[in-house]
């Protein structure tokens, strides 16, 4: 019986903790612009960009 009661106690201390990360990373404006990191991969780079990374 204890260790059930000693299971629930860690478990409510790791969903607190998911919580409270979850709560920061909002506040912290984390998920703020969910549009351009789906269009970034589509943005080409300059030519010149990419040859300087090829003389490298």
């Amino acid at each position: 019986m204890i260790v059930i009661f000693l299971l629930i106690g860690i478990s409510l201390c790791i969903a607190g903790g998911a919580l409270a990360a979850f709560i920061w990373a909002v506040n912290g404006r984390q998920y703020e612009d969910t549009y351009t990191p789906s269009i970034r991969i589509l943005i080409d780079d300059s030519k010149q960009d990419y040859h300087d990374q090829e003389s490298n």
